[in-house]
Formats: structure tokens, sequence, C-alpha cells
């Protein structure tokens, strides 16, 4: 089924996304494009039932006001203004309209239905990419994430064995992470998966490293290595999947704001490989993907995985990454992760996790003096990760995960609660 589509055009609002979120939860699909589209470009688009001119305060760059080609007021659909100073639409808002300003726009003037839901989309991108693909394979990097599971349990569902899955193991996940992804998409999906333990391999790279950009790049740049090796010994793949999602795209940047991040590849895949692209998630924002990923039939436990950065436990384990304290935040962080999921907190905490720095301090196991490491709790809330506070988790609840590490967790003496909000300090440690 066509989705009806309203396009936002971004005129230097710091709200785009907002909007288009907000009508998408109207139920009509809604994308956002930059200022300058061209009439040619945007009769490309499917279904284009009314366009948002969506101002604010970076309308003015370099002493110009930011405006629309002349061509795009003579278009047949429906146009309004948001904090946009012109006299060429017919209505004109300062500010984003309410709920009820926006349904009249979307249903009663633009005449746009409500066809924008899971189903529908699970339906189409399983006819597109059917229809893409033909008889060729795909090739994807599971990681074990929400984006990668999600595309991989949608391309499962439209193309099954034709999809190859690689999951690669450094040796740095969380307690069962890379189990867990095995039992589910091999067992249970029937995907065809190829599993890499590199454990050896990334640990032995990283022996004697202690500077945490360095270990990120040793991180990154091993992954690809592995990656291409197992991509070089297949034969037959013409499609290289990824789970690109729509905030990627946006953050991007536009010709009004500012680039907050560059719309990765693959895992920095090299420039010259011949493989095609295909992104099916490239339409959905993150929560948008975990209802996908529900939909779709994914654990609970899968769907709504934390965050967790791509070099890893290797990034929570400060300084120089050693076995032992490896091992210590990959116990300690299932400990935390168990209790949470106990009480609940899962579900209200937006990151927790452990950190093990690289220093030790005196106690007492057994009667003798120990000198061991602490183990570093961290628990923030946050909406867009730019600020982030800390949550305030019942003193019970701290003594029930405190008791467990000191006397689960070996090497371990000190547990400590990290009480710094975003800024000064950041999520991550390192």
């Amino acid at each position: 089924m066509k989705q009806d589509m309203i396009v936002v055009l971004d005129l230097g609002s710091t709200e785009n996304t907002t909007l288009a979120r907000k009508i998408r939860e109207f139920g009509v699909y809604s994308e956002i494009y930059p200022h300058d589209i061209t009439i040619e470009e945007l009769n490309k688009l499917p279904n284009v039932k009314g366009i948002i001119l969506n101002g604010g305060e970076y309308r003015h760059v370099d002493d110009q006001d930011v405006d629309v080609l002349d061509e795009l007021y003579h278009v047949e659909c429906p146009i309004i203004s948001i904090d946009y100073p012109t006299s060429k639409t017919d209505i004109q808002y300062d500010e984003l309209p309410s709920d009820q300003i926006l349904k009249a726009f979307v249903f009663d003037t633009c005449q746009a239905q409500a066809n924008w839901n899971m189903q529908n989309f699970i339906s189409d991108q399983v006819a597109h990419i059917q229809q893409e693909v033909g008889d060729k394979k795909v090739l994807l990097a599971l990681s074990g994430g929400v984006d990668s599971s999600v595309v991989a349990a949608l391309l499962i569902k439209a193309i099954g064995q034709q999809l190859v899955c690689v999951h690669v193991n450094h040796g740095l996940m969380r307690k069962n992470e890379s189990e867990d992804v095995v039992k589910v998409f091999e067992e249970k999906l029937g995907a065809n998966l190829i599993y890499i333990d590199a454990t050896e391999r990334f640990l032995g790279k990283l022996e004697g490293v202690s500077d945490p950009e360095e270990k990120r790049k040793i991180i990154g740049n091993e992954f690809v290595y592995v990656f291409d090796e197992e991509a070089s010994k297949l034969e037959g793949i013409d499609y290289l999947a990824q789970g690109t999602i729509y905030p990627d795209i946006v953050e991007s940047g536009t010709k009004t704001m500012k680039t907050v991040k560059s719309h990765h590849n693959v895992g920095g895949l090299p420039e010259d490989m011949t493989f095609k692209l295909i992104e099916p998630l490239y339409q959905l924002f993150k929560d948008e993907v975990r209802a996908c990923g529900v939909e779709l039939g994914l654990p609970y436990n899968m769907v709504y995985r934390q965050p967790f950065p791509g070099p890893g436990l290797g990034v929570r384990v400060l300084g120089e990454i050693t076995r032992d304290r490896l091992e210590a935040v990959r116990e300690s962080d299932a400990i935390l992760r168990e209790e949470f999921e106990r009480v609940g907190l899962d579900k209200k905490v937006w990151q927790y996790f452990t950190v093990v720095p690289n220093f030790k301090s005196v106690g007492v196991r057994d009667h003798e003096r120990s000198y061991e490491y602490p183990v570093i709790i961290r628990a923030v809330n946050t909406i867009d990760a730019m600020n982030a506070s800390i949550e305030r988790i019942d003193y019970g609840v701290l003594e029930t995960i405190t008791d467990r590490i000191l006397h689960e967790v070996k090497g371990v003496n000190r547990v400590l609660y990290d009480l710094s909000p975003k800024p000064v300090a950041t999520i991550e440690w390192e």
C-alpha cells in the first residue's frame, strides 16, 4: 500500500524531526527535505499530499534569508508555513502548530489517509526487497544491536536464506550476548548465519594500548578487516545491507543546520566495494525501529537493547584492556542488568552499565588484606544524549547490587555510584 506523505522542508528549524514525528503519530508518513528541493525532485516523491515550510533560528545563513525555490509555490498540493515570514502561502504560523491545527491541515486540507503503520511498512518493504534483490544474495554485518537485528529479521522475512549474516564476536560483548544472537537468529529464525569468534585476535591487538581513541580505532579497523576477510570468502553476494535509520540521515546535516554526525556507511567498509547497498530501515526513527522489531517477532531484550558503544566493553575497561578487568566488567554488568530488570528499572532508565578503572584499593577479604579493583555503576536518563541526569536508585536496590558484585565478581572490593550529570561529565567514561 502506497502511503500518503507530508513533506517537511527545512528552512532553518531545529524542530524538523519533532514535526515529522508528530505527523507520523497521526498515522501519516512524513519526511524532511532541504529547502532548495527542485520541483522535479519533489514530483519524484510518492503520494505527496502537502508541504510544510518549517523555518526557525537558522533561516538566516550568511546574512541571507533561506527560501524555497519560487516554482514550489505553484505546486498543486497545499502549503503552510511555520515560523517563516512570507506572504506566498495561504496559512502563516510563528510557532509549532497545535495537534488540532496540524491534524486539520493533514487530514482536512491535504486529505491525507492515515495508512502509516508497521504492518503496512513491513509489507511494503518485503515487496520492495523481493523486487529489488530477486534471486541474488545479501550480506549483513549482524552486531546484535537493535538496528542490525531488525534489518536481519526483515530481510529474513523477505528473502530467507538469500541473506547471509556475519556475526563477529570481538570478545568485548556483554555476557551471553553473542550466544543470544546465535540462538535467536540461527535457531529460532533459521538465519544463514556465519559466527566468527575473533576474541583472541582483538585482545591481542589491544594488548598494551591504554589511550581511549587508539582503542576505538583498533577495534573499529579490526572489525572491518575481519568482516572484509569473511566477505571475500563468499561467492554470489550482490548486496550489502546496513541498519541506517532516519536520524542517521537527518543528523548528517542540511544546508541550514550544522552536521551532528556524518552519515555512516557499514562500519567504515572500503568505498571501492562492489556491493549494492540496501537500507530497509532508512525511513524509521528509533522508536519505530523497535516497533518494527516487535512486529517481526524479535524478543523484547533484543528490541529494547540498551545503547551500546561500538567498541563494546573495551571503553568500559579504563586504560589498557586486561582480561581480569574485562571479566569484572562483564560479570558486574550482568548483575546490574539482572537487578534492574528484577525491580523494573530496565524500563525506566535510559542507559546503565559498570566501569572498572585501572587502579586498585586496599580492602579486607576473608580476614586478610586485599588489594583489588573498584566497580563503578553509571545509570543515566536522557532524551537526546546531549544532556543526561542521574537516576535516583533506591538504596536497598543499590545494597543488593553491591552485595552481589562484591561476592560474585572476582578481584573486586569496592562498588561506587557515579553521581555526575552530563555536562560536566559525559555518559561513557572513555
